[in-house]
């Protein structure tokens, strides 16, 4: 046993080593770009008008063309970031990207914690209501009725402050969708967005009831002192003066700007069967595949540790598992992802996403692993024992060949469950099948389809998971005596 204990010792503390080393980079090391350099923008990619992919899958919009822009003007190459709104500037904070380009509405309190440019633009508010409903005629009408709003955006504090009862949403698409189910009443949001989304989508069963007397002022937000906002500055007042900004904001806003969406659903849907299956085969599959494998590493490693009688070495496994059990994956992706880099230590999405999916995986799978050795009769281990060999050997050649066949179909549960939860690697930009479905509906909010999409794809792969699962039951079943 304790050679085995030695071993999963060393599979923790070579674990432990990689996360500490793989990139000790402070998050704010450089701040400022250097002149003529990269300025990585965070920007959400799916946000219709502002900032969102077309037909094509470029990414345009109204605050991306601005922001390139002004990056023009100063000497900058742009690098967007795409990031859900959510994690915006928490993405700001652990240094992901220099600057937010995404309707950031100036307000006392952001202005206190980053700096924020001058006005680039200046946005009013219209408040959305099921069609019929003749109860809001203006803001103050709102009071005491339900509002789905994404709960940091400067529209959620609008219909608060108005009060409303606050019902959080991940997106505007989401807020309106459950207003046209009748599960909230109204709707608060940038006119500009919601005056596109009703010419989109023309027969939705909402219509504007009242504009909001609140008008909001759009700025670029950078992190605090970073000496970036007066380069901003400079080159949003030269886009100006050369009427750069005016035909910027004519393309988008201007008369006949909403009609660039004229295909139908089924050439969107037909249009990103590639780029959904290119984001299935180089994301989502890469990042199941390689997190399960390490994942049933750390498992067998947390699983031996968890058995010894020695408290020194079965209670940090009991510990680890108990934290990977008992917090949700996505709490410890962003953790990963933009929690650490405050500490220095900076990881790339897709290899933060692996770090995330392989420690969970471990932390599940070791229970799993731990359960299939005990359930192997104690008669097999003094059998081993017998004929001369050593714990190590007794393990490898009689032990854990048997457990195998028990702890196969628990562990293959937990692929196909690791195959779904990929999609929560949208949240640290890691652009797999989920993003990529929303990032094709963007443009005409059309998301339940691309998600009923995304859907089919992974039911396939797990499908073909299952075939496996089945063809390795049988064959383990060949060797068990009748």
């Amino acid at each position: 046993m304790r050679s085995a204990v030695r071993t999963a010792s060393r599979v923790l503390l070579v674990l432990l080593a990689m996360v500490v080393v793989a990139a000790p980079l402070p998050a704010q090391a450089d701040p400022v770009p250097p002149a003529g350099g990269v300025l990585r923008v965070g920007t959400e990619g799916v946000y219709q008008v502002y900032s969102y992919h077309d037909d094509a899958g470029k990414l345009t919009g109204y605050d991306v063309e601005m922001i390139t822009a002004i990056a023009e003007k100063i000497g900058r190459r742009v690098e967007f970031v795409e990031t859900p709104w959510d994690s915006m500037m928490a993405g700001l904070e652990a240094g992901r990207f220099d600057l937010v380009a995404n309707q950031v509405a100036a307000s006392p309190e952001r202005a206190a914690k980053y700096d924020l440019s001058d006005t680039y633009l200046q946005t009013g508010g219209s408040i959305l209501v099921r069609k019929g409903d003749t109860s809001v005629r203006s803001l103050a009408d709102i009071r005491g009725k339900t509002a789905a709003q994404s709960i940091t955006s400067s529209w959620s504090g609008v219909a608060e402050k108005a009060g409303a009862r606050i019902e959080a949403v991940n997106s505007f698409t989401d807020a309106v969708n459950v207003l046209a189910q009748g599960r909230v009443d109204v709707v608060v949001n940038d006119t500009g967005v919601v005056r596109n989304y009703l010419t989109v989508n023309p027969g939705a069963p909402v219509e504007i009831a009242a504009e909001t007397p609140d008008k909001a002022d759009s700025v670029f937000a950078a992190r605090k002192n970073s000496g970036l906002i007066a380069e901003i500055n400079r080159g949003l007042a030269d886009i100006r003066a050369d009427g750069t900004a005016q035909r910027i904001s004519d393309r988008f806003f201007g008369a006949g700007a909403q009609e660039q969406h004229g295909s139908s659903t089924w050439d969107m849907v037909r249009r990103n069967l590639v780029p959904m299956l290119e984001a299935t085969v180089t994301k989502t599959i890469p990042l199941t595949a390689i997190s399960f494998a390490i994942g049933l590493a750390i498992a067998l490693g947390v699983a031996l540790a968890r058995m010894s009688k020695r408290r020194a070495v079965s209670g940090p496994a009991r510990a680890y598992i108990s934290i990977i059990r008992g917090t949700p994956l996505l709490v410890q992706l962003v953790i990963i992802f933009y929690g650490l880099p405050l500490a220095g230590v900076v990881f790339d999405p897709f290899l933060a996403a692996i770090i995330a999916f392989s420690l969970n995986v471990g932390g599940y799978a070791a229970e799993i692993i731990r359960a299939a050795i005990g359930a192997v009769p104690r008669g097999q281990w003094e059998a081993a024992t017998t004929i001369g060999m050593d714990y190590r050997t007794s393990l490898r050649r009689i032990i854990l060949p048997q457990a195998a066949r028990t702890a196969t179909p628990p562990l293959a549960n937990t692929l196909v469950s690791l195959v779904k939860d990929t999609s929560l690697a949208s949240a640290i930009l890691v652009t797999e099948l989920f993003r990529q479905a929303q990032i094709a509906a963007a443009p005409t909010y059309d998301f339940f389809i691309m998600y009923v999409v995304a859907a089919c794809y992974y039911w396939v792969i797990c499908q073909a998971l299952s075939l496996v699962q089945s063809r390795l039951e049988d064959r383990f079943e060949r060797y068990v005596a009748r």
